[in-house]
Formats: structure tokens, C-alpha cells, sequence
């Protein structure tokens, strides 16, 4: 319906967003959209998008808030299907959800866990609390922040979020701890990999 902005697919039920609060989403939407641009800003083959319709299986085509992937050319696990809406397994998916109880950390993280989302990102308003999860043999475990208290991406080196600075609204802080990432070997190591896989 062209009245409708933003329905979602979730395990064969629609769900109809509520109209957008600016502090309950649209600001941390924006926070987090800036700090995944910057990386990617940064690391050409990783593709970012927003808001953009992930047709993932006959019960699902969610609309996550963030979706991240590496170029389809590069060996990605998600491709651009002709009429142009994103398919397979974008290797890192970001949600700003109003708190623990919305569907984002059940039936959504249930789907995205059945269809092999490497990285699942939820950012919890409500609790200003920050869950990255990685899949491993099928699960989804949660990524343990370090001890400077940095949640750091597993499968995309120098993507480093600090949850202290993201909650507290330091943009500022939240990219100078992401350029530190960015400037680490294992960053540049990347870049250079990438790169390899056009040559």
C-alpha cells in the first residue's frame, strides 16, 4: 500500500512500524548510519544500505534498519536482485529496537540466525543496552567487549563500537574509537585482501 512506509515480513506475519520517534530512533539510526559509513568510507568492498527491503526467504523480507555486506564481486554473501532489493546473506545486520521485548531480539533474530547472518547488531533504546552477535555452528553468540569496554566486529576488522560514547550521544567519541580500529594492522591487512580478490 502506498500509504504505508515501512511494513515488515518476520516469519510469515507483518508487522507495520509505529510512526518514528526522533531519541527513541531516528537519532541512534543516525548515530550508528554515520559510524558504518565512515567504515566503509574507509574499506572499499564493504557496501552498506538503509532501510532497504532483505528478501531472505518466502516467510521473510525484513527492513533492517542497517544492512552491511562485501561486494558480491569481492565473494559477499549477498547480491542486488534485478529489481533491486537485496537477497542472500549480508554479512552483518544492524537493528535499533525501542527495548529487549520487540521483535527485533526474537522472532527477527530467530530468522536471521535460521538463514546464516554472520553479525547480528542490536542497539536496545529503551535499556541503552548494545548486543553484537556472531554465528558460530549455527548459534548465535554474544561478541564480549574488551576490556576498555569496546565491542569489536569479528568478521570485519577495525569496526570497533564504543556503547558508552554511542548512548551517551558522543559522536565524536564513537568515530575517534573507530578510526583506532581502523588504523590497526589487521584493518589494513583487510583493505589489502580485499583488494587482492579484483586482481
Amino acid at each position: 500500500r502506498p500509504d504505508l512506509k515501512k511494513a515488515e515480513l518476520i516469519e510469515g506475519v507483518v508487522y507495520v512500524a509505529s510512526p518514528v520517534r526522533i531519541r527513541q530512533h531516528a537519532q541512534p539510526h543516525q548515530r550508528i548510519s554515520t559510524w558504518i559509513g565512515v567504515y566503509c568510507a574507509a574499506t572499499p568492498g564493504v557496501l552498506a544500505a538503509d532501510n532497504g527491503t532483505y528478501r531472505m526467504d518466502t516467510d521473510n523480507e525484513p527492513q533492517p534498519d542497517i544492512s552491511v555486506w562485501i561486494d558480491e564481486a569481492l565473494g559477499g554473501g549477498a547480491t542486488i536482485s534485478d529489481d533491486d532489493y537485496l537477497e542472500g546473506a549480508p554479512e552483518l545486520l544492524i537493528e535499533v529496537a525501542a527495548s529487549s521485548a520487540a521483535y527485533d531480539l526474537h522472532e527477527k533474530q530467530n530468522a536471521y540466525r535460521r538463514n546464516g547472518i554472520q553479525e547480528y547488531l542490536v542497539l536496545q533504546v529503551y535499556e541503552q543496552a548494545t548486543t553484537w552477535y556472531r554465528w558460530h555452528a549455527g548459534e548465535y553468540r554474544e561478541i564480549q567487549p574488551d576490556n576498555h569496554g569496546i565491542l569489536r566486529s569479528e568478521l570485519f576488522p577495525g569496526l570497533w563500537l564504543d556503547p558508552a560514547k554511542f548512548w551517551a550521544g558522543d559522536l565524536a567519541g564513537v568515530l575517534s574509537v573507530l578510526q583506532t580500529g581502523m588504523a590497526t594492522e589487521e584493518h589494513g591487512e583487510f583493505v589489502n585482501e580485499l583488494a587482492g580478490r579484483t586482481e
